[in-house]
């Protein structure tokens, strides 16, 4: 009896741990389309297409009121503070006629795309669906009184593109009770009335929950077949209470992926969702294990307006591609349709001449993983099992190209798409392929490198040169942004920065190896228009420095942030941190200085 009681005692211990590890493959199942995926369409489509950025016949840029106002398509009605009435009476003029839901996922699949997320309902309310929690709908409120979730599902379907919805959950600026985004409020949590401008916004946000987003959940996940994503955002006023009414819902798709912008996207012990969700930025070195999806506009805007095009170039939008692949993540591009259902040329071009690259080359992007490189000078790497894919951007002018790092010498090189065998030579600090003396392909050259066994890479971290010196480029930067915030690499060569830091609380990370200890003086080559407040970190020290504007975003100067011990050898992170008070920041580089030099 008693080696009976035993094993049953140690039956109990060891459930929750086969329970836990059984959810553990349950998710990692569940995602694995998504991981392999790589690329997905975006579709911001609402009624806001009908203004397309203009309110009573001038371009919206900017808040009537002086406020400096998110200038988005979508966000028009808040930029312009348009009252609720006033703004329903688009719905009418909504007939997009030209819409073909086949033509749309066509469109993507031959862009490369292997799934689509479309605005179910955006922040003004106006579900693009057929809703029974409320007649501002496409269905009841418009003249065209189709539902064209129903008709992209289907195509979907059709195709073998999965299909996602975006939805709104708390900012909802049509609805009683609904929250909206004060720009000098949290972007998550708070009031949600603090940015109410029309007493018929006014109400209850429970009641808000319970009566519209919770059943229009309900009704996106009841009536269009497999729903693949469920994309939240701006969880404004959002508490764990109304969460977890909206997450419950989810069990209707128990399959579905959903991401980071349920509750708070900083605390990722509630509702951290399977992705989180970089926007207009791509993380300089990933984010670890943590699966992730940049989303980007192709132009400045989500929703469509007329008077924006400023296109990003196809050569663009596939490095982008290529940048993010290789360090494990999805790509999620946005397409803006006008209010006649149709996806604006300049959008439809870039996406036909990307995805002729992106379909020869899909081998190295569809099903690959992250570099095995943390940097590589000319270009980005994905990896396939025992196999290397190198997109050279920089092509070589003397025949050959060095891999730095890489001491494995493979069982076969080739040009991606040509086959053509290439030479290589393996040496001490990394192997040599002799190229052709032109670029195959000026976007992106894909070399394939097939290896017995895994090769071997070793992480050449920076480190101090003969004068003691360690650069720390922009370019080598993981920049963690503060939830709203877009620092991002920016420029190219000389001027490749690190700009768009305007958020206190981002920070920006290098990691260094040295021999041993020591103390190195911290020079930072940075443009300030005024004054500001910089947290410098490293081996668990930290200290702030005030900085002076340097005379403007143009002009750069080096600046120094005082001094870092390093305690032993090895590796270290540093760790500038954006304090308050804040100034938009650039910056090109970090120089650390030994001491002993």
């Amino acid at each position: 009896m008693k080696t009976i009681a035993r094993f049953l005692a140690l039956l109990a211990a060891l459930l929750p741990l086969v329970t836990a590890a059984a959810e553990s493959t349950a998710a990692s199942d569940r995602v694995a389309w998504f991981r392999e995926a790589r690329y997905g369409m975006f579709i911001h489509w609402g009624v806001y297409s009908v203004p397309a950025g203009s309110y009573r016949g001038e371009p919206v840029d900017q808040g009537y009121h002086g406020e400096n106002i998110n200038p988005l398509g979508e966000w028009i009605m808040h930029a312009a503070k348009i009252p609720v009435a006033e703004y329903a009476a688009f719905a009418p003029q909504f007939n997009p006629v030209h819409f073909d839901a086949d033509a749309w996922v066509r469109l993507a699949k031959d862009a490369g795309m292997k799934y689509i997320v479309i605005t179910s309902k955006h922040h003004d309310g106006f579900a693009m669906f057929k809703s029974a929690a409320s007649s501002f709908n496409i269905v009841d409120a418009t003249p065209f009184k189709r539902d064209p979730l129903k008709e992209l599902a289907a195509a979907c379907a059709k195709h073998g593109i999965r299909l996602g919805f975006y939805y709104s959950q708390a900012q909802d600026w049509h609805h009683a009770g609904g929250a909206a985004y004060p720009r000098k409020g949290p972007h998550f949590g708070g009031n949600p009335a603090l940015g109410h401008w029309d007493p018929a916004q006014d109400g209850s946000f429970d009641d808000y929950i319970d009566r519209i987003a919770v059943p229009q959940v309900r009704e996106l996940l009841s009536n269009y077949g497999p729903v693949s994503i469920l994309w939240w955002d701006t969880p404004v006023g959002i508490e764990l209470k109304h969460a977890e009414k909206l997450a419950e819902v989810l069990k209707l798709q128990p399959q579905i992926v959903t991401n980071n912008r349920l509750y708070n996207p900083q605390q990722l012990e509630h509702f951290a969702g399977d992705t989180s969700t970089p926007e207009q930025q791509i993380p300089a070195t990933g984010l670890g294990d943590r699966l992730f999806e940049v989303c980007m506009t192709m132009n400045n805007t989500w929703g469509y307006k007329a008077q924006d095009q400023n296109w990003k170039p196809a050569s663009d939008i596939t490095r982008k591609l290529i940048d993010i692949a290789s360090k494990g993540g999805n790509f999620l591009l946005n397409v803006g349709p006008n209010s006649l259902g149709e996806i604006p040329a300049p959008s439809v071009e870039r996406l036909r001449e990307s995805g002729a690259w992106v379909r020869a080359n899909s081998e190295a992007i569809h099903g690959t993983t992250a570099s095995l490189f943390r940097r590589l000078p000319w270009g980005r790497s994905t990896t396939r099992g025992h196999t290397l894919y190198l997109h050279v951007f920089d092509w070589p002018t003397g025949g050959t190209l060095f891999v730095p790092g890489l001491l494995s010498t493979p069982q076969r090189a080739e040009l991606l798409v040509s086959h053509r065998k290439l030479a290589a030579q393996a040496g001490a600090e990394g192997l040599t392929l002799t190229v052709p003396a032109a670029a195959p392909d000026a976007v992106a050259t894909v070399i394939k490198l097939e290896f017995a066994a895994a090769p071997k890479v070793v992480d050449l971290l920076p480190q101090p040169d003969a004068q003691g010196v360690i650069e720390l480029p922009a370019s080598l930067a993981a920049i963690v942004n503060a939830y709203a915030s877009n620092a991002r690499m920016l420029g190219a060569g000389a001027d490749a920065h690190i700009g768009a830091w305007t958020h206190p609380g981002t920070t920006v990370n290098w990691e260094f190896r040295t021999a041993g200890a020591g103390q190195f003086k911290v020079e930072a080559e940075l443009a300030l228009a005024a004054p500001a407040t910089l947290r410098c970190e490293c081996d668990g020290k930290r200290a702030e420095v005030k900085l002076e504007a340097t005379g403007g975003l143009e002009t750069y100067r080096t600046v120094t942030l005082g001094t870092v011990n390093v305690t032993a050898a090895g590796d270290h992170t540093l760790n500038l941190v954006s304090a308050k008070p804040w100034s938009e920041a650039r910056l090109r580089r970090v120089r650390l200085v030994s001491a002993k030099w």
